[in-house]
């Protein structure tokens, strides 16, 4: 299946946002005819009848959709554009026309707009057509690999393959993503790194399908063949740790730091896995990670949070105040905080920060801002944090 295409004229009925006061006179005419030409594929009076309905209506919200349709199907995207603008602001409720507004951007190269337009999609809700969902998922991971937001741009994918989807372009996107490859720089068909690519696309295919026994044989004839490709070892670390394999993970992300002696990915995985259970061992990666992206605020939070654990509040302190600037919304950081000044005896900061992570641990739900013990936060993953950070192929 090419996901590149999109189907949407079957998926009319569902897709489409409810049209408003059934109109009379004209305009009953014109859209009556309208509809009848688009089902009878004759696209071209169909869009005329369309315009000249809207013209009558420019409020039918279901009229823009169609004529929207069939635009992006005969790839006139600004047209499409248009269309789909108007019918999002109809109907501002309905996730479906903004998502059909992204993909219109995505062809037309306006990739921030695209990606905003499909992810503000998504929260208020879709067509349930699988194909459609397929499509949007597809791009959205594009524009996320197009931004270096890798790790979320793998999440969208292992969704598409965990549902069925099966596809070149798709295990090539995962192998991208898994290598931080941006899809600019995949290597051109026959030249060797494409296959790297490919391999570990079907690897992480693996991964997304519950299939970890297979997918970990895979990566371990990937780093065996492929020892001194880029970001190999880290894809591998990255595997070993969703296994709960932390030692052989850590040594991974070693490996990878020889090959690449500039990533602060996998210095923050090794600083991050060894955090509590030995984090003096994990606290020169955290250091070295700040040095590397200073203008990092998880690499400063982590590194707050290791000197916290080896006893040195002091130090600590402006790392983790630094780190609150780029984190605001991060409950964790306002607790390490408060502690960290507490420790200082700066009393009154102490209580504000506790104070703060109160605050946001009620607004994001305890689950997802404590551990077990209901107290110690747990680490954010460093694979959201050092998103855009691979170094370039």
């Amino acid at each position: 299946m090419l996901l590149t295409a999109i189907f949407v004229h079957s998926a009319q009925v569902q897709a489409a946002p409810q049209s408003h006061k059934a109109p009379t006179g004209d305009f009953a005419a014109l859209s009556a005819q309208a509809e009848q030409a688009s089902e009878h594929d004759r696209l071209d009076d169909a869009i005329a009848l369309y315009r000249k309905a809207l013209a009558l209506k420019p409020a039918w919200s279901e009229g823009w959709w169609s004529l929207g349709t069939i635009q992006y199907d005969r790839n006139a995207f600004k047209d499409a554009a248009a269309a789909f603008r108007h019918a999002a602001a109809l109907e501002p409720k309905k996730g479906s026309p903004r998502v059909m507004l992204g993909l219109c951007e995505f062809e037309l190269g306006d990739d921030d707009a695209a990606l905003k337009h499909i992810e503000d999609g998504k929260q208020l809700g879709l067509n349930p057509d699988p194909q459609f969902q397929e499509v949007m998922l597809y791009h959205e991971g594009v524009l996320l690999s197009r931004k270096g937001r890798f790790n979320a741009a793998g999440e969208v994918f292992s969704q598409l393959s965990k549902s069925g989807v099966q596809s070149e372009e798709l295990i090539l996107a995962l192998g991208m993503t898994a290598l931080q490859i941006r899809p600019k720089d995949l290597p051109v068909e026959g030249a060797p790194g494409r296959e790297v690519v490919r391999l570990a696309g079907q690897a992480e295919a693996l991964v997304a399908t519950g299939k970890f026994d297979e997918a970990r044989q895979a990566y371990s004839r990937l780093v065996s063949d492929y020892p001194d490709y880029l970001n190999i070892h880290y894809a591998h670390g990255r595997l070993l740790l969703q296994l709960g394999d932390v030692d052989d993970a850590v040594a991974a992300f070693q490996q990878e730091i020889k090959n690449s002696p500039q990533s602060v990915p996998a210095r923050l995985q090794i600083a991050a896995a060894r955090y509590l259970a030995n984090s003096a061992e994990g606290l020169p990666y955290a250091q070295e990670a700040v040095k590397l992206a200073p203008q990092l605020p998880f690499a400063h939070y982590l590194y707050g949070l290791l000197l916290l654990d080896t006893g040195d509040f002091q130090q600590a302190i402006p790392h983790l105040e630094l780190a609150v600037k780029g984190l605001k919304g991060e409950p964790g950081i306002y607790f390490a905080l408060g502690r960290a000044y507490a420790r200082a005896g700066r009393k009154q900061e102490a209580a504000r920060a506790r104070a703060t992570f109160v605050r946001l641990k009620q607004q994001a739900g305890a689950s997802k801002s404590t551990n077990a013990d209901g107290e110690q936060p747990s680490l954010p993953s460093p694979d959201r944090a050092s998103e855009g950070l691979a170094p370039p192929h």
